[in-house]
């Protein structure tokens, strides 16, 4: 069951991240309507589908496109009453109608009947309705079960944000405006899902609950830091929630085991990196970059790491900082076969690997974040308060270290 969630999940996400190119396209806005539609029919498993704009003046919905069905008008046309925008503005999600609902949602005025739609997801901005996308039959006249519909309503939120930016008639300056803002939300969108495929990520054992999304928050704080692209920053984000994605197919037993793992166990826990390429290399998300590091985030500076044993600069710089925030993230959280070290212990050893196994610029950075922590500085705080045992005097003193130790080891290599 959780392989079957996790499988659907990732085609909601993936869904998402097709529709990021569509809606910034500058493109007939035709085209944007159809790939739209095609996303959610796709994700919810619908064969028959159409997606309707709200006008206020009269209220009525009308077609942008419709898929699958036999005779359906171009375009249809639905006329509202008062009542009828008024539950539609008040839904909470998808609807799934029937002969005693649809009269509450929809009119029969129009020329297309609603007994064709089994399902109805109206789309708001800000609570402001701005049109709706009605499902009809699914194969084999299957229902509509709450995890089509939890993907209909994630993928409705970006479809209700490209309408409102289509239906913006307004001059250039309050499009821009607007743009930017419906821009910011997306990125919300894009990460509460990304959110939540982490945390499913991490459903295999009680000890790894929360790992992708500290790693995610970790090196979000490291670029962040190292006063990366925002763009650069989101990306990093991301890729540390979707890292250990290739988990999903280890044995469960193995993230439970107290002892050491044998070599074929060890083995198939190290395919995770390749089979998490592989599972994120058919999405196409918003930043390149994310299958290599899903791939490399094991990899280490003196060529120790798996699964293709690079050196140094041969991983790019997205994936050093990853594959640090999820050593600290590994060396600070309880296992199955040893206790977690505190903070100051983690970075310390952290320290003693640098820079032969770890990237020292990240490092610094992960300082640097650790000492605002410290100091109270941090608007949103990188580690939990009971877990926080160090003082700006004590990371100082780490930061010596290791600035003592990236000096002799260039002392060394002239």
């Amino acid at each position: 069951m959780q392989a079957t969630n996790l499988r659907k999940l990732l085609r909601t996400v993936e869904a998402l991240a097709d529709l990021g190119p569509e809606l910034t396209a500058d493109r007939d806005f035709r085209h944007t309507a159809r790939a739209m539609l095609t996303a959610v029919m796709e994700a919810s498993g619908a064969r028959e589908g159409a997606l309707f704009s709200f006008g206020e003046r009269p209220s009525m919905l009308t077609s942008l496109d419709a898929q699958g069905f036999a005779l359906l008008p171009e375009p249809a046309i639905i006329p509202l009453l008062p009542r009828h925008v008024h539950t539609l503005s008040a839904a909470v999600g998808p609807i799934l109608l029937n002969s005693s609902t649809i009269d509450v949602f929809l009119s029969s005025n129009g020329n297309v009947a609603p007994e064709l739609f089994k399902c109805l997801c109206p789309l708001k901005v800000r609570g402001k309705l701005v049109g709706a996308i009605a499902l009809g039959r699914r194969p084999g006249d299957a229902l509509y079960e709450e995890d089509a519909l939890d993907a209909f309503e994630m993928i409705g939120n970006y479809v209700a944000l490209a309408i409102q930016n289509h239906n913006l008639g307004q001059t250039l300056a309050q499009r821009i405006s607007e743009n930017l803002r419906l821009l910011a939300s997306l990125h919300g969108f894009y990460d509460n899902a990304l959110e939540a495929f982490a945390t499913a990520i991490d459903v295999k054992h009680v000890n790894i609950h929360g790992h992708s999304l500290r790693v995610g928050r970790y090196a979000q704080a490291i670029g962040e830091a190292l006063s990366m692209d925002p763009n650069e920053v989101a990306a990093l984000r991301s890729a540390g929630y979707l890292h250990d994605i290739g988990k999903v197919a280890v044995d469960t037993r193995l993230f439970a085991k107290t002892s050491s793992l044998d070599p074929e166990e060890s083995r198939l826990m190290r395919d995770h990196t390749v089979v998490g390429h592989q599972i994120v290399s058919h999405v196409q998300f918003p930043w390149p970059q994310i299958p290599e590091i899903v791939r490399w985030h094991h990899e280490r500076g003196d060529g120790s790491g798996y699964p293709d044993g690079l050196h140094g600069d041969e991983t790019p710089q997205a994936v050093r900082i990853i594959a640090l925030a999820d050593s600290f993230d590994a060396m600070t959280s309880d296992r199955p076969y040893r206790e977690r070290l505190s903070i100051g212990s983690a970075l310390q050893e952290l320290i003693r690997l640098t820079p032969q196994k770890y990237d020292p610029q990240a490092l610094q950075a992960l300082l640097i974040q650790v000492r605002r922590d410290a100091v109270g500085s941090n608007r949103l705080p990188i580690l939990e308060p009971e877990v926080m045992n160090l003082s700006a005097t004590e990371v100082d003193q780490l930061a010596s270290t290791l600035q003592h130790r990236i000096t002799q080891a260039k002392l060394y290599l002239t």
